[in-house]
């Protein structure tokens, strides 16, 4: 199947009008027509319901309009990363939201440049959710994500695996208590993914988010890692008993042989188990000294 009739295809099903779709494309509606009959005729299946006054996708076209979107954003994503190779300085570009690396950033790629196989990283500092966006569009080799995030054509290792806690404002009435609920926090178990990304998805970063915070404008649930890195005077952070945990992964796409990224999740995964055990190790001299 030809890359054409599926732009073609996908155009018109995101208008759902074929002179509004043709306009896009530049081309007039009834060549687009034509090739839409064609590729139903090809596939033996009916894509659109027309009528006179709508045209509607039917259950056939709603499937292949999720696997064509997936099909035409691979071709992309292969023609951008073929270019980058072929670029002389041509190296890895990690992906990751500047606060959202969970202090793994610095040493992952410390480790990493001590490997035969390591070549230059770019760093692409991100918005909230654009990372593993950016690693099927073919702009990035390796991403730094956190849970859920949409895994189709990807590979991933869990590297972090920590509680949230609530971030308020130290004059907040909640700030008394050492232990909150989501249902102090005005939410349901099952709503943290949703609040958390309405919080970070509005192109704040965190010292934008913690001022807000210091302000009484807002609250927020953060990865714990967050309290030790980011302290203030203003701000206090909060353990929430039955909130869900965050979850850090490091991603690739499924399709890559590389060595060069193949390193760099080793890297990423050798320097997260480390890290784990220095805090399970800090842990018990803790426990241990509070026992005498």
């Amino acid at each position: 199947m030809e890359s054409r009739p599926l732009r073609y295809f996908v155009t018109v099903a995101e208008e759902l009008n074929f002179a509004r779709a043709a306009e896009r494309l530049g081309i007039s509606p009834p060549p687009l027509s034509r090739a839409i009959r064609r590729l139903e005729a090809d596939l033996g299946v009916t894509l659109f319901e027309r009528t006179t006054h709508r045209v509607v996708l039917t259950p056939a076209g709603e499937v292949l309009l999720g696997e064509a979107r997936i099909a035409l954003d691979a071709l992309e994503a292969a023609g951008r990363r073929a270019r980058r190779a072929a670029a002389a300085d041509a190296g890895l570009v990690l992906a990751v939201k500047a606060d959202g690396d969970a202090g793994l950033l610095q040493p992952v790629l410390e480790r990493y440049a001590a490997d035969p196989a390591a070549v230059p990283v770019t760093v692409r500092l991100c918005a909230w959710r654009e990372s593993h966006r950016l690693l099927r569009r073919g702009e990035a080799d390796v991403a730094l994500v956190h849970d859920p995030f949409d895994r189709t054509g990807l590979d991933s290792e869990t590297l972090v695996v920590e509680e949230r806690v609530a971030v308020l404002a130290a004059r907040d009435p909640l700030a008394a208590r050492d232990l909150l609920s989501t249902a102090d926090l005005g939410l349901r178990p099952g709503e943290v993914h949703r609040f958390r990304d309405g919080v970070r998805g509005e192109g704040r970063d965190l010292a934008q988010m913690l001022t807000l915070v210091a302000l009484g404008d807002m609250v927020g649930l953060l990865p714990a890692s967050v309290a030790d890195r980011y302290p203030r005077p203003d701000v206090v952070y909060r353990r929430v008993s039955d909130a869900p945990p965050a979850v850090l992964s490091i991603a690739w796409p499924q399709q890559s042989r590389s060595r060069a990224v193949a390193a760099l999740v080793r890297a990423a995964v050798a320097v997260a188990a480390a890290t784990r055990t220095r805090s399970a190790l800090t842990g018990s001299e803790a426990a241990a000294a509070a026992a005498v």
